[in-house]
């Protein structure tokens, strides 16, 4: 071994071994140049790879404070190929950019290439799609009422209903291109009612639909609104008054002492809108066509519209009756309603200007009727001087069945400047024809009377 150590060839062989373990440590961690092949004693050639990059997203430049971009794809496939340690770092950090450069194009239709940065010298690139076509529009900004869509209605719990919902805010700012904030038709935000119970309160998205029904590319501010939808229960109550309605005649002699239902009122259940609608109940029916002496029927009580029930659906009607007399009151004078203030009226049939009257009803209210309880009168507004006939109208203090002994009564209208006239007229030729039968001196006598 000593003399191993002590000879210079062997010296000179352990010195270039431990360059060549030098040399090939250096290269192992150092790449390789631009498409070149390294080689050293210890490794094999570096090999290449190709990988796909899917869901890229895609950049665009352009002026968004003035113009709006349509056809740009939000994600593209990036291919990539190279050396096999580059093309394994880019897969797994994706620093790279892909990008669609617009900054110097005007308003209107273009086809750009994408491109991309951030992507080492040594791969190869291939974008799908590569060319895009590309609008830019100009952008214009509106403001629009927001509509509520109520949902599953019919998917509440039982029993309940939604009254009108409430919007916060109401109306949300629309950005886009002109043409297409020009298609705004609705603005919607959709709310869902299913198993509601109570007031539904929903953050809402707000959706842009054209008059076909198709969403409009736009931007939304605020892209969300509160909707509120006031849920209620129906078995709201309310008790309302009965009013009877009668059909039918009594038979001849007989009338109505008193009618009235047992109980007097129901309840009314539905929606507090529709009870507050409601004072009574009009159509409990009762046939007095059947009634021929004192009775107590049973009738239906219907339920109004828009109410869910009512309790009791069935009363009892107590009705009394009592024989009807009669009681005649003879010449009553008929009383002259709309006579101008020129005009005189003149009976001529019946020329007293009186009818004879007889009420119909109840004995013990009859009896307590006097003449001046009845009034008749002719309404004779509006007509003109000379003959008519006119309807004679009656009322009486008892709401009593009227009978009159005549319906309509001849009348003459005159003017009073006429009448005067006339009656003066009448007056001379009456002087005329007593100064014919009279004396000379009579007759000058008379007629200075008649100048008098």
């Amino acid at each position: 071994m000593d003399k191993l150590m002590n000879s210079n060839w062997f010296m000179r062989i352990i010195a270039l071994l431990l360059a060549l373990m030098l040399y090939a440590s250096v290269n192992i961690e150092s790449p390789a140049s631009n498409n070149e092949e390294k080689y050293n004693i210890f490794r094999s050639p570096s090999t290449t790879e190709t990988a796909t990059i899917t869901d890229v997203p895609v950049n665009v430049y352009y002026d968004d404070r003035a113009f709006v971009v349509t056809g740009i794809p939000q994600t593209v496939t990036v291919t990539i190929e190279g050396p096999k340690s580059i093309v394994t770092t880019t897969k797994q950090v994706k620093d790279f950019e892909i990008f669609a450069d617009l900054t110097d194009l005007s308003v209107g239709t273009h086809s750009v290439r994408l491109k991309h940065k951030n992507l080492s010298d040594q791969l190869e690139v291939d974008i799908d799609p590569a060319v895009i076509t590309v609008g830019i529009h100009e952008k214009v900004s509106e403001n629009f009422p927001v509509e509520v869509d109520v949902i599953n209605k019919n998917k509440m719990k039982e029993g309940y209903i939604a009254e009108r919902p409430i919007v916060k805010p109401d109306s949300v700012k629309i950005t886009g291109a002109k043409e297409h904030i020009d298609a705004v038709a609705v603005v919607k935000a959709t709310v869902s009612l299913e198993g509601a119970d109570g007031t539904v309160v929903q953050k809402s998205k707000v959706a842009v639909y054209d008059a076909n029904g198709n969403i409009l590319p736009v931007t939304i501010e605020p892209s969300a609104v509160t909707v509120t939808v006031p849920v209620d229960s129906p078995t709201k109550s309310k008790s309302v008054p009965l009013k009877i309605k009668t059909t039918g005649k009594l038979s001849d002699g007989l009338s109505i002492s008193s009618i009235q239902s047992i109980p007097s009122q129901v309840t009314i259940y539905g929606p507090k809108d529709v009870l507050e609608q409601i004072e009574s109940i009009d159509d409990v029916s009762v046939d007095l066509s059947k009634i021929k002496e004192n009775a107590t029927v049973e009738a239906d009580v219907p339920a109004p519209d828009g109410v869910t029930n009512v309790v009791p659906n069935k009363v009892q009607i107590k009705i009394d009756i009592e024989k009807r007399e009669e009681k005649t009151f003879k010449q009553v004078p008929i009383k002259v309603i709309g006579l101008g203030n020129d005009q005189e009226i003149e009976f001529i049939d019946p020329d007293t200007g009186k009818l004879d009257v007889v009420l119909r009803g109840k004995d013990s209210v009859l009896k307590n009727v006097k003449e001046s309880d009845i009034e008749l009168y002719v309404n004779v507004a509006g007509l003109d001087e000379g003959e008519h006939e006119v309807n004679v109208e009656a009322k009486n203090r008892y709401n009593l069945s009227t009978v009159l002994s005549s319906e309509k009564v001849k009348i003459r209208l005159s003017n009073k400047e006429n009448s005067l006239e006339e009656a003066d007229n009448e007056r001379r030729n009456q002087i005329e024809e007593n100064n014919d039968s009279v004396e000379p001196s009579e007759q000058k006598k008379s007629a200075e009377e008649a100048s008098n």
